[in-house]
């Protein structure tokens, strides 16, 4: 009985060495034909060679002209590039996470991780993820969620736009919705995370057609000063208060979402007209005190099956589906 116990067990751990030898295998091999590419501002890790200089240069691409869009200038350079971990297949749902701390004003140890098919990744997960740390660079602190996922998701390509103003509509019938004076004070991802996509989308395509997107930086960052949001619309919108934005704001999506009056549309004024500054990462090296185990970290997503909610630094994020 010992004997054949013995050699039960001696054979079951000839099959265990097997298999792990074989998932080695297939490690290495994986490993072995990832590739990297380094720019300016990014490191990317790629199934192939040619991907992760798609990404990387797609990257660069998107992070100045989205900055230029956004902020009116360019920003610096990093001090340190941002690494980017690319999965890509056709088979995989487009999505993206970015991660960075903020502490002392400074904005460091960005972290990037990207899926989805090759297109949707070069015309929509970049833009999205390319945005947050523009946002990050300039405001050097966490935006309400709703106001930084809407405006990443308004540089998504058309196709994915569409999907969340359809799902919007099915939110908003289903008693789904959040009501504004919540979401606008919100500063976590709330359980149910997808409405706050959809709306924030929606409320921030609104506004941005309504006078461009420095309106809109420069509209997030009186709302951020001191936290007075009506003061904020009712200084760049001409509404009176948040409550009445929702109301503004649920007229215009049961008219449709139409385009505003041409006469509006006519006064933004282009990206090159606006004076802003645009803060990047100094590439001085950061004090001592700047530690990264020691400031928040703000985790931001878009487009993802996964997404990390705010934590302080050394904490575990649970995860999420969608």
């Amino acid at each position: 009985m010992n004997r054949g116990r013995g050699i039960a067990l001696r054979r079951a751990g000839m099959r265990l060495a097997c298999l792990m030898a074989v998932l080695a295998c297939c490690w290495s091999a994986g490993a072995a034909n990832a590739a990297g590419y380094r720019t300016a501002n990014f490191l990317v890790d790629a199934p192939t060679e040619e991907l992760a200089r798609k990404i990387g240069d797609a990257s660069e691409h998107y992070r100045h002209t989205l900055a230029v869009e956004w902020l009116g200038r360019p920003l610096p350079r990093w001090s340190r590039p941002c690494p980017i971990k690319a999965q890509v297949a056709p088979h995989l749902g487009a999505g993206g996470a970015t991660s960075f701390v903020f502490d002392k004003g400074e904005v460091f140890n960005w972290t990037m991780t990207i899926q989805g098919s090759e297109e949707r990744i070069i015309d929509s997960v970049l833009p999205h993820e390319i945005t947050h740390t523009i946002f990050a660079s300039h405001f050097r602190r966490p935006l309400p969620r709703w106001a930084d996922e809407g405006a990443c998701t308004t540089v998504e390509h058309p196709v994915e736009r569409a999907r969340q103003h359809r799902m919007l509509i099915e939110f908003l019938t289903t008693g789904r919705g959040i009501a504004f004076p919540d979401m606008f004070a919100m500063r976590e991802y709330p359980a149910d995370v997808l409405p706050l996509y959809s709306q924030g989308y929606s409320l921030a395509r609104y506004l941005i057609e309504r006078g461009g997107r420095h309106k809109y930086v420069n509209f997030v960052a009186d709302g951020l000063a001191g936290d007075d949001w009506a003061g904020a619309l009712r200084k760049h919108y001409g509404v009176p208060g948040v409550a009445q934005m929702q109301t503004v704001w649920l007229d215009w999506v049961k008219q449709g979402c139409p385009a505003p009056p041409a006469a509006l549309a006519a006064s933004v004024p282009p990206p090159a007209a606006r004076d802003g500054t645009a803060r990047g990462q100094s590439p001085d090296p950061l004090p001592a005190t700047a530690s990264p185990a020691r400031g928040p970290v703000a985790s931001t997503v878009g487009r993802t099956s996964i997404y990390a909610q705010a934590r302080r630094a050394g904490a575990n994020p649970p995860p999420a589906t969608r």
